[in-house]
């Protein structure tokens, strides 16, 4: 009968060796902590952009940040984007938060600033890689070379909204991204604050799953507009 069992030699490490371990982890972990801000809100303008695209989701004192960035003279035109959320006026009411973000640029933005909203629909797709569709079949629609862009939006998102606009876009459209800072937090110490802890960890989170999980649906498709597949009869 053959052997089920055999014996092999295993190292641990001794207690020091533990130590020492825990402490290297430790350490990489501080570094991480450290740095994960910047990883998060990379400062990347593409070479070449003309367009600044500006997610419509953002607060208004980010609004007028981006209103500053376009008024540097890079930019030809501004694009907003997003879907349907409440309005910041009275009384209450759902809006598209594109056209919102493009009614408070053109209203406090120089005059002839160019500015055109390109709303989303309500999906159960991502929201930010669903508005980055709806641009691209916009653009499509009007014509509208977009070979490079610069997407405006706000702290740690940024990584993650320049992900889902460069897969929604395709290799062909070069993605840069500027990020407004943190409002509420401290960036250099985001994990005293609860606001600035969950903010960091969720968007951590999300970059990860972006890598490992998300794969765009082929372009066109029921999938790529509302995220699940049509319910079978």
């Amino acid at each position: 009968m053959p052997a089920l069992v055999r014996r092999r030699q295993v190292w641990l490490p001794t207690w020091q060796g533990w130590l020492l371990l825990a402490l290297l982890v430790a350490a990489a972990a501080l570094l991480g902590a450290f740095r994960i801000v910047g990883f998060l809100t990379p400062q990347e303008p593409a070479p070449g952009a003309r367009i600044l695209v500006v997610e419509g989701w953002l607060e208004q004192a980010d609004l007028r940040r981006a209103i500053a960035v376009f008024e540097s003279g890079r930019y030809e035109r501004i694009l907003t984007t997003g879907g349907p959320v409440e309005s910041w006026d009275d009384p209450p009411g759902l809006v598209s938060s594109a056209k919102r973000a493009a009614a408070f640029i053109a209203a406090h933005a120089p005059a002839g600033t160019q500015v055109t909203a390109v709303p989303a629909p309500a999906s159960a797709q991502d929201r930010t890689f669903l508005s980055a569709v709806v641009l691209r079949e916009w653009a499509s629609g009007q014509g509208l070379a977009l070979d490079a862009i610069d997407l405006f939006t706000a702290g740690v998102h940024a990584r993650r909204s320049r992900m889902m606009f460069a897969q929604a876009l395709g290799a062909s459209v070069r993605v840069g991204v500027l990020a407004a800072p943190p409002s509420y937090w401290d960036a250099d110490r985001w994990w005293t604050s609860s606001n600035g802890a969950k903010t960091v960890i969720g968007e951590s989170l999300g970059v990860a799953w972006t890598v490992c999980c998300f794969r765009p649906p082929p372009p066109g498709s029921h999938t790529e507009r509302w995220g699940p597949p049509p319910a079978r009869p």
